[in-house]
């Protein structure tokens, strides 16, 4: 029999099902892996012994494919995939990417924008009595009033423009579990508005009891300062134990938001990782080339969930949250011992982490007690005093995995958070160094001006520079050859053109050439988002300028490149607007060189390696003679 979940009506026969208790729609392909949410949720709905289907990236254009597995007993669940939709198709430049990880052969359009809508209300077309519930990172993010960059809008509530009964934000897998009982019992969709994790709608705040209101839909389209507040507002509460219900009027409906649900023990977190999952791609796919991204996590192991990073441009506050979720060692152990049987492993775990891999227990030891600290962040951009720094754990579960039989190697690429590294009393540093790295540590400093850092909520300069002595130190004592590859964005709230000149500097003196360059882009749900639009950190009520306009986006993006020819004349343009003519010419300090002599030497010169000097033919001066065709 096919172990994977029913896709076709075949399949169904095949497990001699006549009806499903529930649909799961996807926008992404179906891959059986506890990387990906619909393949966790639907094999814990299964396990608690619901039948469960699943409809992966189904043609929009019409209800058919949406009828494929029939009415479900009980309800659809709906998601957009592992990305926003929107996110899915479109760069930080608003243009559409032609590939999709999350699709057949890496190809593009297999999902249409806004894809949770889109598929629920198909589904209200062609059962208009069956419970819809929605959910996945892109329905979490919008749960309420949101500003959509790609429409430059503020857009109302995916809940009620998708119209679906309920909303699942968060993980999921607590409250799914707890809809699908009270559904098997008997209770209308409408009457289940008790459940942690969820959101639902009413006529009016009449319905609602115990309660913060929110700005309303319409105020928060008026003024920003009114959408700043409802951010502020919201992301205060966003605590499973002291966190507050939530209510904002969405036009003709009141969006209803309960607190967060508890977060999973670890007995929960190995159950849902124990499941029967294939850890692959679904046969069918098998002609298209299979689907890309199960390349990045097949031989990887998740050993954690949620952040207490405080990065102000990531999600994860909103979606994981910032306690600290584990599997036990004996859990990761035997998946990694399950990891050995698959074909094509090779002898390599290539991650053992989560959203941060050495996050292995939560900041301080009063947070399962009291839950998070209201507007204090846990790390960044000055640690608490009540930060406990401790990879004691992490540690020992890296040493039992690499003694398993079968493995050479475990390595760690997920984030390292350096500066709660420098905090701990311990010899983590050294024993990465020694045995997790493939040659090259990737983290995240993201800028060095303490201005940008601040409002990105990481720590300063000083710190990622500690970092870099203690990295270089540990290397040298172990004698390997080893180097640090070091994340950078563009264009992030508060960064102006001499925050991008002086990163450019400071890239310069460190040798830094950034292959890849992220610019920021301002997702639904993040408070770097809110600071984006309106103008202002919802925190603080500061006043926080952001690079909107296409041609200083360029130039910052360009300066964190500039040693590329293509970006002399854009790097021109920017130090020449910011005042900066001494880092155009050929001194060692110099970022590009003057644009005279490059033009009219042009088609006597090719690329020059990243990091040599150019050299004049006219004054000859320069560090490295260039090459010549």
């Amino acid at each position: 029999m096919n172990r994977f979940l029913p896709i076709s009506r075949a399949d169904m026969e095949e497990r001699g099902w006549e009806t499903l208790d529930f649909v799961f729609v996807s926008g992404d392909a179906y891959v059986d892996h506890p990387s990906f949410g619909p393949a966790i949720l639907c094999r814990l709905l299964e396990k608690h012994g619901y039948k469960v289907g699943i409809i992966p990236q189904p043609d929009w254009h019409s209800t058919r494919d949406f009828a494929r597995l029939g009415r479900p007993r009980l309800a659809f669940l709906v998601s957009a995939g592992n990305m926003d939709s929107q996110l899915n198709q479109f760069t930080a430049a608003k243009k559409r990417r032609h590939e999709d990880a999350y699709s057949p052969g890496g190809e593009g359009g297999h999902r249409p924008a806004r894809a949770t809508i889109v598929y629920a209300n198909r589904l209200r077309e062609l059962y208009p009595k069956v419970p819809i519930i929605i959910g996945g990172i892109e329905a979490s993010l919008r749960r309420f009033a949101h500003y959509d960059y790609w429409s430059d809008e503020v857009r109302r509530s995916i809940l009620v423009d998708s119209m679906a009964d309920l909303l699942v934000y968060g993980m999921g897998e607590r409250a799914l579990l707890e809809i699908a009982a009270d559904l098997h019992q008997g209770v209308a969709v409408e009457n289940i508005q008790d459940v942690a994790g969820t959101c639902f709608r009413v006529p009016g705040f009449d319905y609602v009891y115990d309660y913060l209101k929110l700005p309303s839909f319409a105020a928060v389209c008026a003024e920003k300062r009114a959408f700043a507040e409802a951010f502020r507002t919201a992301y205060l509460e966003q605590d499973p134990i002291r966190g507050r219900r939530l209510a904002q009027q969405n036009d003709e409906w009141c969006v209803v938001q309960n607190p967060p649900a508890k977060p999973l023990t670890e007995t929960e977190m190995d159950e849902v990782y124990d499941l029967p999952y294939q850890r692959t791609y679904h046969p069918i796919y098998e002609k298209a080339g299979g689907v890309p991204a199960i390349k990045e996590v097949q031989f990887s192991l998740v050993s954690q969930r949620g952040c207490f990073g405080g990065c102000n441009f990531c999600a994860i506050i909103s979606h994981e949250g910032r306690i600290i979720q584990r599997r036990s060692h004996a859990s990761i152990l035997r998946e990694a011992r399950l990891l050995t049987q698959l074909p094509g492993f090779k002898g390599y775990i290539h991650d053992v982490g989560g959203p941060t891999a050495n996050f292995r227990r939560t900041s301080c030891d009063a947070q399962l007690v009291r839950g998070t600290c209201r507007g204090k962040p846990c790390l960044s951009p000055e640690p608490c005093a009540h930060l406990v720094a401790d990879h004691s754990d992490y540690l020992q579960l890296l040493r039992e995995l690499r003694a398993l039989p079968g493995v050479k190697k475990v390595f760690v690429r997920s984030g390292i958070r350096f500066d709660y590294l420098l905090l701990a009393k311990d010899d983590f540093l050294e024993e990465l160094c020694a045995h997790h790295v493939s040659g090259q540590l990737k983290i995240a400093p993201e800028h060095i001006s303490d201005r940008v850092t601040r409002l990105m909520g990481k720590s300063n300069r000083a710190v990622y520079l500690e970092f870099v002595r203690r990295f270089r130190r540990v290397n040298e004592k172990l004698g390997k050859k080893q180097y640090l590859v070091p994340y950078f964005m563009s264009s992030h709230p508060g960064a102006e053109l001499s925050d991008a000149i002086e990163l450019a500097e400071f890239l310069r003196d460190m040798g830094y050439h950034p292959q890849q360059v992220q610019d920021f882009i301002p997702t639904p749900g993040t408070l770097s988002t809110c600071m984006w639009y309106t103008g202002l950190h919802p925190l603080t009520g500061e006043p926080v300028y952001s690079a909107k306009r296409p041609e200083e986006k360029r130039m910052q993006r360009a300066l964190m490149q500039y040693w590329l020819p293509r970006n002399h004349a854009i790097v021109r343009r920017a130090l020449r607007l910011a005042h900066r003519e001494d880092l155009i010419g050929y001194g060692a300090h110099a970022l590009v060189p003057p644009a005279e002599c490059e033009t009219a030497h042009r088609p006597r010169v090719r690329t020059v390696a990243a990091g040599k000097r150019r050299e004049c033919p006219r004054s000859g001066h320069g560090e490295k003679k260039r090459k010549r065709r």
